[in-house]
């Protein structure tokens, strides 16, 4: 009998040795946290998805918090959700986890989650950046923060050079505008071509089934709608039963690594996205965000997001300006958000040139002669409306 427990504890000598040959982690483990309340499907989906991730937990242990279960992971007992989210906090800062993934969790402004999902039509993972929390007051401020922290999140995961796609909503263009401005100061955007013909890196419907940017950068309450979609389209919604949750809160100066869940996630969810927590917490995803952060500021980030909301001047929308004479307009120039586009009319027709605002493919654009094309466009451009050379749909 002696000699079968000892050859039991040579071999997991052995695993655990092999296990960290391939993983490439030697010594202590990285902690993740579960908390175990508060979940629409009981204690006992969390409990069965953090036992599905322990079974690939080679380089990471599970703790959970919250109400005593029958289970062999590390239980820290708590009853009720304030206490839970206190101790989770707790745990975190005295760095007894690593991370912590978790649910309904009211994060400051200036934070907000970068959910990972896979998509249908290639099954490519893709950061939905974002897709809870609020990184702004100002929706177009929001989403430049958002994609900043999109880029931290892929490169904590590993992607160290990750695309950056912007879903065609109101205000893409200017978060466009932003990015190329912050990549021209030094700060690497790299950015994502749509599958369409027309390319550009404002993505459509299609980039999204497709997995076209490794970050999609989107506004918050569009980014939890299509999370929910992602991870519930083939259960009626219900139950989110694919992908790895809502992701973690990144924000400026926001060390805390913790993920957010839906009440509705099932435990093959919960599972992915105690993995997510444990990869985060080894690529040291608050060191990644403290070293983006300061290469985006170096970069002007806090002068192009106080363009955003600082007070300008502007003509008075009773001054009178002569529209003048109508030409053929076959020429067309994007890349001008719907809420300047009549701006955009007005601004050309005061240089002496005379447009027309219209919707093309992939959105907004103003029609001018094709004559006056190039005219047009720097016009625009000097004029802050476009950041480079429209093209024709």
């Amino acid at each position: 009998m002696e000699n079968m427990e000892i050859k039991k504890l040579i071999g997991k000598t052995f695993l655990d040795i092999s296990e960290a040959i391939q993983s490439g982690h030697f010594g202590t483990k990285v902690k993740v946290g579960l908390t175990t309340l508060g979940s629409e499907h009981g204690v006992e989906n969390l409990v069965k998805g953090a036992e599905l991730a322990a079974k690939d937990s080679s380089d990471f242990e599970i703790v959970l918090i919250g109400p005593k279960v029958d289970t062999e992971l590390e239980i820290v007992e708590v009853n009720s959700e304030d206490e839970m989210h206190k101790k989770m906090e707790e745990l975190l800062d005295s760095k007894y986890i690593a991370s912590c993934v978790t649910m309904h969790y009211n994060f400051p402004i200036g934070v907000s989650t970068v959910g990972r999902v896979i998509t249908p039509a290639r099954g490519k993972e893709m950061f939905l950046a974002t897709t809870t929390g609020t990184a702004s007051a100002h929706r177009t401020e929001a989403m430049v923060k958002n994609a900043l922290y999109g880029i931290i999140t892929a490169k904590a995961m590993g992607n160290p050079n990750p695309t950056v796609g912007i879903l065609n909503l109101d205000g893409a263009r200017q978060v466009e505008r932003a990015l190329r401005e912050l990549d021209t100061n030094g700060y690497k955007v790299n950015f994502a071509e749509s599958m369409r013909s027309d390319g550009g890196a404002v993505m459509r419907g299609n980039d999204l089934l497709a997995g076209t940017a490794d970050v999609m950068v989107t506004d918050t309450l569009t980014g939890n709608i299509m999370m929910k979609v992602f991870s519930s389209y083939t259960t009626g919604g219900s139950y989110e039963a694919m992908g790895y949750g809502y992701g973690p809160g990144i924000g400026i100066d926001y060390e805390r690594a913790i993920l957010i869940l839906s009440r509705a996630s099932g435990s093959p969810v919960v599972a992915n996205a105690i993995k997510y927590a444990a990869k985060l917490a080894q690529g040291n995803l608050a060191e990644v965000s403290k070293r983006e952060v300061k290469a985006a500021r170096a970069a002007k980030l806090d002068e192009i997001l106080a363009g955003f909301t600082k007070e300008t001047k502007k003509e008075s929308s009773d001054e009178e300006v002569a529209m003048p004479e109508k030409e053929v307009v076959t020429g067309s120039i994007s890349g001008i958000d719907i809420m300047d586009l009549e701006d955009a009319v007005q601004a050309l027709w005061k240089a002496g040139i005379y447009a027309e605002s219209g919707m093309g493919c992939t959105g907004p654009i103003v029609l001018v002669n094709e004559g006056k094309m190039v005219e047009a466009t720097e016009a625009l451009a000097k004029a802050g409306f476009i950041a480079g050379s429209g093209s024709p749909c």
